[in-house]
């Protein structure tokens, strides 16, 4: 697979994953269209990359899910996306028992209806001309629960069952998906992680500090693309806590319990 000129749409552009996802697809080639609320972060993002003309910022919420067709006609106006990164997200550190429901509510907003959303209003073109990607950033917690990301862990859940379901009914339709479950990787989504009312934490966990370099991280959501793997799990020795859990169960519910998840 090669990338030059391929339009690819990354949502979540201005940090983290989504800012290295970038970086690494404009050295391979790729046109990209730059999505995040602030446009001005996007700006310096492109103008830091190798061919800024060859990109496009298009700021926007993914929780504005209203003009979710309206965003998708500004993407596709220079050109049809062959690749749409759903990396747009928030996570989440308070108790089941200390949450409101108004911050269970915004991390599906944001984690999983914001995507369902941008993909419905996507996939129309994407059939006409029989072919279209799209790449879901999950979490491991996607695939496991832990301790203080129930909302969290629930509207990435939500991802795997609707972007299976996709991929089930329009493999011969030419459309792929592949979901991307990262773990500790280094970037400061900690910092931005809602507790139970609703607040920003405003720290970094020690965990997230020491984990993956996101360039790292991005390469390998790259090849995974490329092989048009179903899933891939991104991380350190965390990922095998999902093999865990599928094969010993009952340890794992055990260990995560006691669990160092911060």
């Amino acid at each position: 697979m090669s990338w030059n000129d391929r339009r690819v749409w990354i949502t979540g552009a201005s940090s983290g994953i989504g800012e290295a996802l970038a970086r690494v697809l404009d050295r391979r080639g790729a046109r990209l269209v730059l999505s995040a609320r602030r446009e001005d972060k996007l700006r310096e993002l492109r103008t830091a990359l190798s061919r800024p003309d060859d990109h496009q910022v298009l700021p926007l919420d993914v929780t504005d899910t209203d003009r979710a067709a309206e965003h998708v006609q500004a993407a596709f106006a220079h050109g049809p996306v062959d690749v749409l990164i759903h990396n747009a997200g928030v996570t989440q550190r308070s108790r089941v028992a200390d949450t409101d429901v108004s911050v269970d509510r915004r991390l599906m907003e944001v984690n999983f209806l914001g995507a369902v959303a941008l993909t419905k209003a996507a996939l129309p073109a994407m059939l006409e001309r029989g072919t279209g990607h799209f790449v879901v950033v999950s979490s491991l917690v996607g695939k496991i629960s832990t301790p203080l990301r129930s909302g969290y862990s629930a509207s990435k859940h939500a991802l795997h069952g609707f972007f299976d379901a996709l991929r089930a009914e329009l493999h011969d339709r030419g459309i792929r998906v592949t979901m991307v479950c990262p773990g500790f990787i280094r970037t400061s989504i900690t910092l931005h992680a809602l507790t139970g009312d609703g607040s920003e934490q405003g720290t970094m966990d020690d965990a997230q500090a020491h984990g993956m370099d996101p360039e790292a991280c991005a390469e390998r959501i790259v090849r995974a693309v490329e092989r048009e793997a179903r899933e891939v799990l991104v991380g350190g020795s965390e990922v095998w806590a999902v093999r865990l859990h599928r094969f010993f169960p009952g340890l794992f519910h055990r260990m995560i319990r006691k669990a160092r998840v911060t």
